[in-house]
């Protein structure tokens, strides 16, 4: 099962999301699309918050374990939460498409406290 987590400031702004797990959706020996379309969405939007957006990221994975942290560390700017808002409608379709056996999506707000 993959998780995706969605970090958020207190202010409902931004500071990255992290994937963790493989989907497991695929037969032994075949194509995980699922895998697949999270990947590609990721990368897309790692890719789009720093090359398009214009904000400073930085990202850790390790492809073996199916872990991907992209954190925001400026900003962010408008364009980046239009990305992050896409980017969590799309992994919220295919977790409804697939199911939360395969993709979990979570939320986590900081409170002003951390």
């Amino acid at each position: 099962m993959t998780t995706v987590v969605f970090e958020l400031a207190s202010d409902g702004s931004y500071r990255g999301f992290t994937c963790m797990g493989h989907a497991g959706y695929a037969r032994k020996g075949s194509p995980d699309i699922l895998c697949s379309a999270i990947s590609a969405l990721t990368i897309h939007t790692a890719n789009g918050i720093q090359f398009a957006a214009g904000d400073e990221i930085e990202v850790s994975q390790n492809e073996e374990t199916g872990f991907f942290r992209c954190q925001i560390r400026s900003g962010p700017k408008e364009g980046t939460r239009i990305l992050m808002d896409s980017l969590l409608q799309s992994m919220k379709g295919l977790s409804e498409q697939y199911g939360e056996k395969y993709l979990q999506v979570t939320i986590r707000k900081e409170t002003k406290d951390a």
